[in-house]
């Protein structure tokens, strides 16, 4: 079975995004994954780190836990076979709420571990992602102003490198400019996605070892 981490990444609930998303689960349960969904817009937003450690998570019993509030969202992205990912663009990236639960839940000792000198060892392969990226901008300002800046951003700089293969970009241009049948076409389409996606086989993966630091 599939397990797959879906993330609505706006804090506004009740969205485009959620209607994608949520069409996107029903599907990938139907088809037998087993899905666990992060709603930013009712899940708790991590807070900013404090110390660098925040930043980390614990590899040996002489490490300090993860703060309790962010050791779930951890552990359920090692959990998972695929990501998706979803989130509006604002102002040429992704929302502040989206980058927190970014920064909290894929860190150092968990996602990727730096070697000595250069070098790190990228510890969630075997993964999968997909991204969905509603826009109000057309696709051509996206690329030509932006240069697609945020997908961009989370495939390249966060997903590649810690491991995750990126199977599929959406990116749904106009939304204010849209009829109401586009954007149900658009819902209707990315629940075929989630089918899809459900109906993959989990590559074998990376599992960071457990520790009695872990827990908190």
């Amino acid at each position: 079975m599939t397990r797959i981490l879906v993330v609505i990444g706006t804090p506004i609930a009740d969205s485009l995004n959620h209607a994608l998303a949520h069409s996107y689960i029903d599907a990938a349960r139907a088809a037998g994954a087993h899905v666990d969904v992060v709603d930013l817009a009712r899940d708790g937003i991590p807070a900013h780190p404090e110390v660098r450690q925040d930043l980390r998570a614990p590899r040996t019993d002489q490490d300090p836990p993860l703060d309790p509030a962010i050791a779930p969202y951890v552990e359920r992205v090692e959990a998972a076979d695929h990501l998706a990912l979803f989130f509006p663009q604002w102002w040429g990236t992704y929302p502040a709420a989206f980058k927190a639960w970014i920064d909290r839940a894929i860190v150092s000792g968990s996602a990727f571990q730096y070697k000595d000198g250069r070098g790190w060892t990228k510890l969630l392969t075997g993964r999968t992602a997909r991204i969905v990226m509603t826009m109000d901008s057309p696709r051509w300002w996206n690329w030509w102003m932006y240069r697609d800046a945020a997908v961009r951003a989370l495939k390249v700089a966060t997903l590649w490198y810690v491991g995750i293969d990126t199977v599929g970009v959406t990116r749904i241009p106009e939304v204010k400019h849209s009829s109401r049948a586009k954007l149900e076409r658009a819902v209707a389409s990315t629940g075929r996605v989630g089918a899809a996606d459900a109906a993959r086989t989990p590559s074998p993966r990376i599992t960071r070892r457990k520790t009695p630091a872990t827990v908190a």
